[in-house]
């Protein structure tokens, strides 16, 4: 496909209205978004707890270093990938809805189709007041208007007893009227809670994949538009890395799929070996 900024911006609209969902597996790095988008993938996202831990901070805290790193890769991935991206950037990262929007407008600049922005407050502290929040996404929407503006609803994240869903559906009415193109509502698994979203939000609904829970026919079904990985690929990398070393020091047989893990020429001609990096 063309690798101009305004198609993959348009591409990565229309993939939310296609005849199935847009299956979004979430990077961590320009090797890991690389090798999704040679795997076929439609679209890649990045995950804020993959790039936050990769460079030795914690999720969702709004960290300024966190922000650097994420500003960074967008940077790095644009016009290296077969496919539009989009960028997980927490809450925004501090700041009003100008700063927001200033750093929404950076990531259109550096080539990204679109962002999450949510409304759980740094370090688990509750909810953003859903009238502030819908100020920063009009904010947003007005500097970026290209970007595709998923509004992520931390109303069941992480939660020991999530409010009504009636609470969602208010802020997703109200997140929608402030300019959001789509609604991302982690946490939620059970199949008749995702219908009701469906049925009452009127664009995009995105839900995280939940091993064990989801299939992805099953969220077709039911007429999920997005389906997102979130970290979960970052940790399976990460568990992997770890069942590989152990298994190497104690003598044991590689786990599976050791025997298929990617070769050293493959990850330098992934990343740019020809560019020196």
């Amino acid at each position: 496909m063309s690798t101009s900024p305004e198609y993959a911006t348009f591409h990565f609209h229309a993939l939310h209205h296609a005849d199935q969902p847009l299956l979004l597996p979430n990077a961590w790095d320009v090797a890991s978004a690389v090798a999704l988008a040679g795997a076929g993938f439609a679209a890649v996202g990045t995950t804020s707890l993959g790039v936050a831990a990769a460079h030795g901070y914690p999720d969702g805290r709004g960290l300024a270093e966190v922000k650097d790193a994420t500003l960074a890769l967008a940077l790095r991935l644009n016009g290296r990938l077969a496919c539009p991206y989009t960028v997980d950037i927490e809450g925004g990262f501090g700041g009003g809805p100008e700063q927001v929007a200033d750093l929404a407008g950076a990531l259109a600049e550096a080539g990204a189709a679109g962002i999450n922005l949510e409304d759980g407050l740094p370090g688990g502290a509750g909810l953003q007041e859903a009238a502030r929040q819908a100020e920063v996404l009009a904010a947003v929407k007005q500097r970026a208007p290209g970007l595709f503006l998923n509004a992520r609803i931390d109303t069941h994240w992480r939660v020991t007893t999530p409010p009504p869903l009636s609470e969602t559906l208010t802020r997703a009415e109200a997140y929608l009227t402030a300019g959001a193109d789509g609604v991302f509502v982690p946490g939620i698994v059970a199949d008749e809670d995702i219908a009701v979203l469906v049925r009452e939000v009127q664009a995009p609904l995105n839900i995280l994949f939940t091993p064990g829970r989801h299939t992805v026919a099953r969220l077709a079904e039911l007429g999920v538009r997005r389906i997102s990985t979130g970290s979960l690929l970052f940790r399976t990398a990460l568990r992997a890395t770890l069942g590989t070393a152990e298994a190497i020091r104690t003598g044991q047989p590689l786990p599976e799929p050791g025997g298929a893990a990617l070769m050293y020429e493959d990850i330098q001609r992934m990343v740019g070996e020809e560019q020196g990096e």
